[in-house]
């Protein structure tokens, strides 16, 4: 005879209790169902991991703005970031540079003055676009980029990045190679969270943004916040230079779909 006893199954979400008889006849129909609710378990942690590893949806719009010489509108979920391109042009004799083209970037938050994060994030984008743009084409002048955000439900820099880059392929500004950011974050249990939004963000250990060129996704930019091991950055940095292959194809189907209209 079998003693009474009660087995627990623990999975991830749910908990499952399967009384025992004292008898040797095995319960057929409850073994079918612990089998079946182990499969929809299996089929649910799949589907949030294909959830969690995909970038959110991206849209674009360009030449919306009639001032700048090129501009673009860029959504990333429902973050959302308008990029507008000035130049080259004139310069004041300041920041004149007597090789090279003097790259001027300024982040608009989407209310109130700026401060010391917005001006870190203005800091990185002009490093990113100093990198890309071919500025001794054009000594002794300007090109300035306005960054207005729309909207930031998470991976802020990274779609103002990818709506700069865009902006500066719609103005004609000569460049070395594209850029495409990619941002990640790293969760409690060690999860990468691709593309994170607001909430994921908040509740993470760590937040890392990557910029990639085109031509041997090379790394151009890092930015990372928080606390993360070497491991983990590896992983992050590889998971994002795949991700950044899909930013590019965006960024060649969005070109082609406005050179098709003119």
């Amino acid at each position: 005879m079998w003693p009474m006893g009660l087995l627990v199954y623990y999975t991830n979400q749910f908990t499952y209790n399967c009384l025992i008889p004292n008898t040797p006849k095995v319960n057929h129909v409850k073994i079918e169902n612990i089998s079946r609710s182990f499969k929809t378990l299996n089929r649910h942690v799949a589907f949030m991991e294909s959830e969690i590893s995909k970038l959110r949806q991206l849209s674009s719009t360009l030449g919306d703005l009639s001032r700048p010489d090129g501009d673009a509108t860029v959504s990333q979920g429902d973050t959302c970031v308008t990029s507008a391109v000035y130049g080259p042009g004139e310069v004041k004799v300041t920041k004149e540079l007597l090789d090279k083209a003097t790259i001027d970037v300024v982040y608009k938050p989407k209310s109130g003055l700026p401060g010391c994060a917005e001006k870190l994030l203005e800091r990185t984008i002009r490093n990113s676009c100093e990198t890309v743009i071919l500025g001794n084409l054009h000594p002794r002048s300007s090109i300035s980029i306005t960054v207005q955000e729309i909207q930031n439900r998470g991976s802020l820099l990274s779609c103002c990045i990818n709506s700069t880059c865009m902006a500066l392929l719609d103005s004609g500004v000569s460049m070395r190679y594209l850029m495409a950011a990619v941002s990640c974050a790293i969760n409690d249990n060690g999860g990468i969270i691709m593309d994170p939004n607001t909430l994921q963000e908040q509740s993470s250990v760590a937040v890392l943004t990557f910029v990639f060129e085109n031509c041997n996704y090379g790394v151009i930019t890092v930015s990372a916040k928080g606390c993360y091991t070497l491991d983990q950055f590896q992983q992050c940095l590889s998971k994002c230079r795949d991700a950044s292959k899909y930013v590019f194809q965006f960024f060649k189907d969005s070109i082609s779909k406005k050179l098709s209209k003119q």
